[in-house]
């Protein structure tokens, strides 16, 4: 069974830890969310996976291979990130001619069919492309290169609401189509709880939560009702957070609830408003 270990894994830049004994294991045919604020460790994590710079302590496993300078191991993973990683001068087409000569599975035609999806022009050069068609090019290229395991590193910068909910059916589709090991790392939070199966949290380079979704979800409930009916309701009560529209209020609390009165609609935990709790220092 394929996976991506990560053993005791630290990492310190000057003085600053920037992750902290970090043991996980990324599942084969899983879909990952790895959230943590800037600076929690999260793109530190995911360039020692990928040999962009290397622990000081621990060691990364590829499908039971140690993956530092593993051409073989690292030939499995690869990562979208917002990175320029090519020249400015290159033809978005000429790209993905050369993403097929380094791995041996990209799919040409269904690269060339997203394109189409997403209505980008591959004659264009890199140079001539705006951030939101840099971040389609490049997701592209993740999803026809089927790797067993891919990464994405804020994935959908620059798109706009069209384009990201277009990525993320294209996304569903391709892994009900073909299952690999996913790990997206964003700040649209709201946006992948839908998508996302387990959930890692990571803050100042250690993890915090290691879940699935739905575990992480049920640790709390949203409350909704009038003011004065919430707000004797969740007296006491451990309250992450709360919203008001016209005369209802809603309130976000860990736990489980308990006798609730008529008048209050209880519902799913909101996942944004449980990771700023967990995450505020």
């Amino acid at each position: 069974m394929g996976k991506i270990e990560l053993r005791g894994i630290s990492k310190t830049f000057k003085n600053t830890v920037a992750l902290k004994d970090v043991n996980l294991t990324f599942e084969e045919n899983k879909i990952y969310g790895l959230l943590g604020r800037n600076g929690a460790g999260k793109s530190t994590m995911i360039n020692i996976i990928t040999n962009c710079c290397f622990a000081d302590v621990g060691k990364v496993l590829i499908d039971g291979e140690t993956a530092v300078e593993n051409d073989n191991a690292l030939s499995k993973v690869y990562c979208m990130s917002e990175k320029k990683l090519y020249p400015y001068y290159m033809k978005i087409k000429d790209i993905f001619k050369w993403s097929k000569n380094f791995y041996k599975d990209f799919d040409m035609e269904y690269a060339l069919n997203l394109s189409k999806d997403f209505e980008l022009n591959i004659n264009k050069k890199v140079i001539e492309v705006s951030t939101g068609q840099s971040s389609l090019y490049k997701l592209i290229i993740a999803l026809s290169v089927n790797t067993p395991y891919l990464i994405f590193d804020e994935p959908v910068l620059g798109l706009d609401a069209n384009n990201r909910d277009l990525f993320y059916k294209k996304l569903l589709e391709k892994y009900i189509k073909k299952p690999c090991t996913m790990i997206i790392s964003t700040h649209l939070i709201e946006e992948v709880s839908n998508i996302v199966e387990d959930i890692i949290i990571i803050k100042d380079g250690i993890i915090i939560e290691n879940k699935s979704t739905e575990e992480l979800l049920n640790s709390g409930y949203t409350a909704t009702g009038s003011y004065e009916k919430i707000d004797k309701f969740a007296n006491g009560k451990n309250i992450i957070g709360e919203d008001k529209i016209g005369s209802m209020k809603s309130v976000y609390i860990l736990g489980k609830p308990e006798k609730v009165p008529d008048g209050i609609e209880i519902t799913k935990l909101d996942l944004q408003k449980l990771f700023i709790k967990l995450t505020n220092s």
